[in-house]
This record gives C-alpha cells, structure tokens and sequence, in this order.
C-alpha cells in the first residue's frame, strides 16, 4: 500500500437543533433544519469518493438522548453505507454521546468499532498496520486526563489516539478530558484524532495532533467552513487535508454605513454585500448581517428595526445566488453626531442624562428603575423585547447599542408628538 488515507471526523451532533433559526416567509428554512444530516451523508460520500482506509469519529455523534429512534436510524443507515464500501469505523463517545446519555441504542453496523468508557481500548486495523487507541466518556463531564492511561505506541504499527478533549485548556469549550500537548507528544503516536472544539485547528505537525472542527455549523458563532480532516500517510509521514462538507454556511458579513445619507442607500448596500454572501459555491448561506459605520441615518435605522429586518429579508430573497437566510441584522453603526446632548437643555438634555446613568446597568430599566420611565410607559415592552438576550442570541457587548436603539425610539414618539400638536393648531 503507497498511501494510508484516514478520515478524521467529530462533532457531527446529528439533528442537534439550529439555534437562531428564522422561520419568515420563503426562509430555506427545511435545508436548514437537514444541515446536520446532509452534512453526514456528504462525510460518506467523500469517504466512498476518495476510497479511504478508515473513518474515524473522535465523539459527539449525537447530542444526549434522541427526540426519537430515526435519529440513531439515519446514523446507522450511514454508517452502513461504509460497511458496503468495504470501510471500517472507529469512535469514541464524547460529553454531548456519553454512554450515560444514549439511552435509546440501536445496533450499529459490523464495521464499526466503539471504543469502550471504562479504560483505554485498543483496535488493531490488521490489514492497514494501524492500531487505534482512546476511550468514550462514560458520563458526561469527564474533568480526568484519559490520555495518561492511553497506552505506549506500538513500534511496529501506525498509532493513532482518539480523544475527546479540551487540551491545554481551549478557551471557549467545556474543560473536559483535559490533557496537554505535550503529554500526547510523549506517547508518540503518529496522529492524534481529536474532538470537542469546533473549529478547524492543526495544533502540531509533528507528531499530526489535529482538531477537524464540527461537520456543519449550527449557529452564527460557528462561521465559515466546517467538516473533516483527510490524513495521508506514507510511511510515518503524514499531512493532512480540510474536507469542506457543511450544507449550510454561517457567516457574519459587515456592511460599511459610513456616510450613507439616508435608509435606501443603506439598503442598497445591504443588498450588495447579500449578493456576494449568497455567492458561496452554491450552497445555503445563513447570515447575521451587521451594520456599522458612522451614518446621519443612524437614528432612523434604530427606530424601525423590524421594518429594516424585514427588507433585508425581502432583498435577500432576490438574489439569484444560492439560497440564503437572513438570522438577524444587528445594528452597530453611529451617529454622525451624538443623538442626545447631555448638556443640552429641555426634554432631550434631559433624556440623554438619564440614559447615560442608566448605561452601566441596563437590566435597571426593565427592573428596578422602570418607574423613572414613567411618562413612557408605551415603550416599555419593545424597550423589553430589546433586554431579551437570550431569545436574541446578543451577548454584554451589545447592551449600549440598545440603550441607543431606545433612546432612537423615544426621539422619534417624541418627534411625532411634536409633530401632531403642531398640526392642531
């Protein structure tokens, strides 16, 4: 054999739910809601495609315990397809598929192998000169280093580690199975098929120990190109090859509002930036599309948020390109002048004095301090559909853009009033 070819996958989380998923008119919401399936299927079509020597799934298969048996069916029905091509499986159970969590089992096919929770297992792959070495989680926080009792690699084999872990500590992802690389180093494997953290990241080359990211993206923060890992080896020398095979892809483009002098230019350039999303090899692109820059519009766009959303919407549906969904628009532009003077005299100085005391603790406004709102006592549920963070899917970061879109709101009541009695008299 020239060439050993192993396919290194993890975190397929097949049928986890897509969080921020909008079900508006003509969204492509059912290509949405598959992602995770097709996704799969295109892994095995790759494996079949590229005649691979063994798939190696590093945990996370599932996400707890399934809605229902097709979950576990359409899995097997997968897995069965590289048993006909001739091509054997081995996994390991991760935190989201420990043991402890699949409650509803189905036998799996005869090419795959599931490594055990209980201590570190090895498979030997006879025909290849590989040996597999890891362990499946046995519940679902692990906080123990599995890889100390992974065994010593054997000389005369190929040794591959399979590892659900965090390693060093990765920001972001749940302390599990917490190991160090130079720990992994010391085994002296020749490739370590990791899982856990979801984005792409060859963390050493020598030896290969290698995170392949999720196989499809199921929100905003996982952006741009999931899937799989190709290692080939000849010998001991081995490189490895991102295999892109997410069916939905999430991005977070930008739109430059800087000097846009009114809402149809900025429109226009939404419209823009959606054409080139949409653009991206003809797959399904769900977007967050965020506004910056500074703009004398500013206020305007704060004051009709839904109606700005629904026309990105409707753009998005023109595009011609793939099919697109738009998640949400957030706003991150800037006044071209400051909206609100604090200085300033009247009801507006005094607007501005009461947001800008407000600003170091937004949750007062909805709480403790609604009272001092008062006399806008109207605006107090959209002022709390802007506070529903979660339901959003903003973070802290976001909470002085909603000060702003508050303070837009009540200038343009207010601008309307003003309006209204000037008229009758």
């Amino acid at each position: 054999m020239d060439d050993l070819r192993l396919l290194h996958a993890a975190d397929l989380h097949v049928d986890s739910p897509m969080r921020g998923l909008a079900a508006y008119d003509g969204a492509p919401v059912d290509e949405v809601r598959s992602a995770t399936r097709r996704a799969l299927s295109a892994l095995v079509d790759e494996a079949v495609r590229r005649s691979v020597h063994a798939v190696l799934l590093a945990g996370d298969l599932y996400d707890g315990t399934w809605r229902d048996f097709n979950t576990g069916l359409f899995v097997a029905s997968e897995l069965a397809r590289l048993h006909d091509a001739g091509i054997p499986v081995v996994l390991v159970h991760g935190n989201h598929d420990a043991e402890s969590q699949l409650t509803r089992r189905l036998r799996l096919p005869p090419n795959v192998t599931v490594l055990g929770s209980s201590a570190p297992e090895t498979t030997l792959l006879d025909d290849l000169g590989v040996a597999v070495h890891g362990q499946s989680y046995p519940t679902r926080a692990v906080v123990d280093d599995l890889a100390a009792g992974y065994p010593e690699a054997d000389p005369g084999l190929l040794n591959v580690g399979l590892l659900h872990t965090c390693l060093d500590g990765t920001l972001g992802h749940q302390p599990y199975a917490p190991c160090s690389t130079r720990a992994l180093r010391a085994k002296r494997y020749d490739y370590w098929a990791l899982g856990h953290v979801h984005e792409h990241r060859v963390v050493e080359r020598d030896p290969l120990i290698v995170f392949p990211g999720n196989l499809q993206g199921r929100h905003v923060r996982e952006a741009g190109p999931k899937g799989a890992v190709l290692a080939t080896f000849r010998g001991r020398q081995g490189s490895v090859e991102q295999l892109v095979v997410d069916q939905v892809r999430w991005e977070q483009p930008e739109v430059d509002c800087t000097g846009a002098s009114d809402v149809d230019e900025v429109l226009d350039r939404c419209r823009s930036v959606l054409e080139v999303a949409a653009d991206v090899d003809r797959r399904c692109v769900a977007v967050r599309l965020v506004l910056g820059g500074t703009t004398r519009c500013d206020a305007a766009l704060r004051s009709r948020q839904e109606w700005l959303t629904a026309e990105v919407r409707a753009a998005s549906l023109a595009t011609g390109g793939a099919p697109l969904l738009v998640e949400q628009v957030v706003l991150a532009t800037a006044p071209a002048r400051p909206l609100l003077d604090p200085g300033g005299g009247g009801l507006g100085g005094e607007l501005a004095r009461v947001l800008d005391e407000l600003r170091p603790s937004l949750a007062a406004v909805v709480a403790d301090e609604a009272g001092r709102l008062a006399p806008l006592a109207s605006l107090r549920a959209q002022l709390r559909a802007l506070c529903d963070l979660e339901a959003t899917g903003l973070g802290d970061e976001a909470l002085p853009g909603l000060l702003d879109d508050a303070a837009a709101l009540l200038l343009e009541r207010l601008a309307a009033a003003a309006e209204g009695r000037s008229r009758a008299h």
